[in-house]
């Protein structure tokens, strides 16, 4: 498990989960307890369907560095800057791609949201100093961003004309979406960051960082973070806000994942202790349930927890 993958956990409802099992994307539904394969990238997988710019000849025996779901769409990356991209109601994949040859190639994050013009857009993280994205219908690169050092996560703003970046740096970046300019620069973070997340009202995001730190700001005031929220072992890998902005969610890369009241102005917080490394969390649109992906030598284990503050480990499996 590389210490830098925590989003590797995505829920499209409060039944319906996908994560990362070894090369396997799997499904859990939490409504018939059945865990199924979605997606199997141990072997060689190719695009089903012919678009402009896609490697037809597909991947062979690729290792996923993270996964992104929403809806009935499906974007996975890889380590070597793959992109494969796959409808959940289609067998096979619909488009991939690799976005860099560069040797330091790692996709770090995918996000998958709905654009301006009304359609259904992606973007990537890379390594290669670069924030690509990608429309889902003709799966054309609209934009690439290039930035002085890796990019480890960016993340889009409720109304889709900012974007945070964070990466190898000590500073945040906050760049206009359509032209890829620095319009402002939160400045407090001690060492490079790995997680970024956007509040639905669209004014507050939170950064995540390697100095155990999880910093909240403000747009209208950059001058300092609204909140300095400290970890207890590791880096701010991960970072959720629930979808009425009620709660923020962090995690960890091992065995602790806090879950702040946002309406308290992040004073209050209850804390989940687990042993194992935490792959990802996610939280339902729906705002009922928190899964948080917790991997262990020789297993993965799916944890479900709910808004009555109960919790239990939903599957395991080698």
């Amino acid at each position: 498990m590389n210490l830098q993958l925590r989003n590797l956990v995505w829920t499209t409802s409060k039944h319906d989960v996908y994560l990362m099992s070894n090369f396997s994307v799997m499904h859990w539904s939490s409504s018939s307890c059945n865990l199924s394969e979605v997606l199997n990238f141990a072997g060689h997988v190719a695009p089903t369907e012919k678009h402009p710019g896609s490697l037809l000849e597909g991947f062979t025996q690729t290792q996923i560095s993270t996964l992104a779901v929403k809806d009935n769409f499906m974007v996975a990356g890889g380590f070597q800057g793959e992109l494969a991209f796959k409808h959940l109601d289609r067998k096979g994949i619909t488009f991939c791609t690799r976005t860099t040859y560069d040797d330091n190639a790692i996709t770090n994050a995918i996000e998958i949201y709905d654009s301006l013009s009304g359609g259904i857009n992606f973007m990537a993280s890379n390594n290669d100093c670069s924030m690509r994205e990608y429309d889902t219908e003709r799966f054309q690169l609209l934009n690439h961003f290039q930035f002085p050092w890796p990019v480890n996560h960016t993340s889009i703003s409720p109304d889709r004309r900012l974007i945070t970046v964070v990466g190898d740096h000590l500073d945040a970046l906050l760049v206009d979406s359509q032209n890829g300019k620095t319009v402002a620069t939160a400045v407090g973070h001690r060492d490079y960051s790995f997680a970024s997340a956007w509040h639905p009202d669209g004014r507050v995001f939170a950064t995540g960082n390697q100095d155990k730190t999880c910093r909240v700001w403000d747009i209208r005031n950059l001058a300092m973070p609204v909140a300095t929220l400290k970890g207890n072992l590791g880096a701010v890998r991960s970072i959720r806000f629930s979808s009425d902005g009620q709660f923020m969610i962090v995690a960890e890369p091992a065995d602790f994942v806090h879950v702040y009241n946002a309406k308290s102005n992040y004073t209050e917080r209850q804390e989940m202790d687990f042993f194992g490394e935490i792959s990802g969390v996610s939280v339902s649109p729906d705002d009922e349930c928190l899964y948080i992906g917790i991997w262990d030598r020789t297993y993965a284990s799916l944890l479900q927890y709910n808004k009555r503050h109960s919790y239990g480990y939903l599957d395991s499996y080698l």
